[in-house]
């Protein structure tokens, strides 16, 4: 790559074409985080879910530790961990920047994207991107505290795309290191398809890194995504809950056969469900977890044998639910 590059003069510790697991509420807690790296090693960075940052009271430095996890932190974990926060301008963000800047938490990302009712209303996530003015405010408070790698996660607007390349333009100019792009707006939610276009258009008009979000499945969507609009890398979610091993499938060239598949599924059970044991004494809650991940892993096995889904869901305990795996 030519010095002269823009990539060159951002801090982003990403080789191009890079495989990230989102940032999602509820999924990418500690425990979590840890089972996809134990098991799927080909992840280039894993996303906790966001910590809000609060407008009352400072959170104590525990409660970082306990975000990303106690067990993780100072570990190698940490290598491969994107710590994800939610502001908005009333949060107390530069005394909790203090506190994550005494943790020397390497790669801080800006959650603008969240499309909460309650997020929104508390002015955080997606809004900011309807007022451009505390948007730049926040941005400038987090660069000027957190000296490592700092990105933005968007959409492409709140209510709809007239403000996208402005955004894009503030954000770059103040000095975040990466955007990225879940190509729907707001009010789109998660209907529909992602439009790809949006991260074409940035990626041609943006000097910093563009990764790219939204309805990418599978390996043949990896390729595709990548020879279509030219991002640096990309960040997956759903197609990440439905396939956690997909890092894997593409850097190791493989299909994701039915039988590999099961295989996986067993490991990635047990292994989350074994971590767990260690924070949820509630059986009721482990079991609660397990199924709150299974909204999508379960697509291809039920083009093969109808009704597993609904069986792994009406499971009362560990051992039933080993049972439905086994008899796949």
């Amino acid at each position: 790559m030519d010095a002269s590059h823009p990539y060159m003069k951002t801090n982003l510790p990403l080789k191009e074409k890079s495989l990230l697991f989102a940032p999602m509420e509820g999924v990418t807690d500690s425990y979590y985080r840890k089972t996809v790296q134990d098991l799927f090693k080909k992840w280039d960075f894993i996303a906790t879910d966001f910590l809000r940052i609060p407008s009352v009271g400072l959170f104590p430095q525990k409660q970082f530790l306990h975000h990303i996890g106690t067990d993780i932190y100072n570990t190698s974990y940490m290598d491969k961990t994107i710590f994800q926060i939610l502001a908005s301008e009333r949060s107390l963000l530069e005394e909790h920047l203090l506190l994550l800047k005494q943790l020397e938490i390497n790669w801080l990302d800006l959650n603008l994207g969240c499309p909460s009712k309650t997020v929104c209303k508390n002015k955080g996530g997606s809004y900011l991107l309807s007022d451009l003015k505390i948007l730049k405010k926040i941005l400038k408070t987090i660069r000027s505290s957190h000296k490592s790698t700092f990105t933005a996660k968007i959409r492409v607007g709140f209510e709809d795309d007239s403000m996208f390349e402005d955004i894009l333009k503030l954000i770059e100019d103040e000095g975040v290191d990466a955007i990225t792009i879940h190509a729907r707006t707001r009010a789109q939610l998660y209907k529909g398809i992602a439009n790809w276009d949006y991260v074409k258009q940035a990626v041609k008009i943006s000097n910093i890194p563009i990764i790219g979000n939204g309805d990418i499945w599978t390996t043949k969507d990896i390729d595709n995504y990548f020879d279509y609009t030219q991002a640096h890398s990309v960040m997956i979610a759903r197609g990440a809950l439905k396939t956690p091993w997909l890092a894997d499938l593409y850097y190791n060239n493989e299909e994701d056969t039915i039988e590999l598949r099961i295989d996986h599924m067993k490991k990635y059970y047990s292994s989350l469900y074994e971590k767990m044991q260690l924070i949820h004494k509630d059986e009721k809650i482990r079991i609660k977890r397990l199924k709150a991940v299974s909204r999508y892993i379960f697509d291809p096995i039920e083009q093969i044998k109808p009704g597993t889904k609904r069986s792994f869901l009406l499971c009362q305990n560990y051992e039933q639910m080993q049972d439905v795996l086994n008899s796949i």
